[in-house]
């Protein structure tokens, strides 16, 4: 497990001074995951929230080789980054070991994105993708992307007197890379910061692809107070709606942190501005239905994992 001690002693890849909002979950997973390494980094970060806010040029936030990419190359031009420095290290022009983290967005990831990824992780690449997931173009404007949630209120899916927000559910974009069958998946939450950081130097350490799926709070589109960044984090953690697991090889499913107690997905919603819509009496049906498909995923996902999977779950109160 990733030890605190350690980390602390280490020198900070992503400093301050950047230009995210407050409360905005991206800044504490970009300094999570660059802690985790141990040897020199590239990062590169296809257009978005975290490139615009914390690499504005001449200014950097970064203590590494930066490379900003467009909105839908981040893991195609890792691919070819990668595939350079192999082809000097074996010529002998470069005798350090360079590590290699693309970052995108769930916009540049689950949709412009996912043909980049899915051929860097089919190649093989030595590389380690990250996708901070604050499940919409936030950007861009707050338009709906395959990773926003059912109900979720955005600006291309708004609520109405038809509509009351996105009708679909989320893509599971963990189980499509996972059916890559590459070496190492996880998913994390920056309330976890040991979970994310451990998993992130065990990625590091394995040859090959890898793929971590970070949800990443977002106030203004989230629309929760800035302070409670951890807990808009965290509650989606505790009420299975973002569990926390890793698979090794396609093949080996792991769950990383098991809630004591079940929170209701109720938790979560009333927390955010973009689903109060949820909580009038037309759409209580939703709701419940949107806490039955929790129920069901988690117990298949207990299932891949091996686990004992309880005859009744029971939700905790509210």
């Amino acid at each position: 497990m990733a030890s605190l001690k350690e980390l602390a002693k280490k020198k900070e890849v992503f400093t301050g001074g950047h230009r995210l909002c407050a409360g905005c979950g991206a800044g504490t997973i970009m300094r999570q995951v660059s802690l985790a390494a141990k040897n020199p980094l590239v990062i590169g970060s296809a257009t978005g929230c975290v490139e615009v806010s914390t690499y504005i040029y001449p200014y950097s936030s970064w203590r590494c080789s930066f490379i900003h990419n467009a909105f839908e190359n981040s893991a195609a031009t890792m691919s070819g980054v990668e595939t350079a420095y192999r082809a000097l290290k074996k010529r002998g022009k470069i005798k350090d070991t360079i590590q290699f983290i693309a970052f995108g967005g769930d916009g540049g990831t689950y949709d412009i994105g996912l043909q980049s990824l899915s051929g860097a992780m089919e190649r093989g690449h030595d590389m380690l993708y990250v996708c901070y997931n604050n499940e919409a173009y936030m950007n861009t404007g707050i338009q709906r992307s395959s990773a926003t949630p059912r109900g979720a209120d955005t600006t291309t899916c708004p609520v109405g007197k038809e509509v009351s927000g996105k009708p679909q559910y989320p893509k599971d974009l963990t189980e499509i890379m996972a059916a890559h069958k590459i070496p190492y998946v996880a998913q994390g939450s920056p309330s976890h910061w040991n979970d994310l950081v451990t998993k992130v130097e065990k990625a590091l350490s394995i040859p090959g692809p890898k793929f971590i799926n970070v949800i990443s709070p977002c106030p203004l589109g989230w629309r929760y107070p800035s302070e409670k960044m951890v807990d808009a984090a965290k509650l989606p953690v505790e009420s299975c709606f973002w569990p926390l697991y890793e698979v090794t090889n396609g093949e080996e499913w792991k769950i990383t942190y098991k809630p004591k107690v079940i929170r209701p997905i109720t938790a979560w919603l009333k927390m955010q501005g973009r689903f109060k819509h949820l909580f009038s009496p037309s759409n209580k049906p939703m709701v419940d239905e949107i806490q039955q498909q929790i129920i069901k995923d988690w117990k298949s996902l207990l299932k891949k994992a091996g686990e004992q999977i309880p005859a009744d779950l029971h939700i905790a109160e509210e």
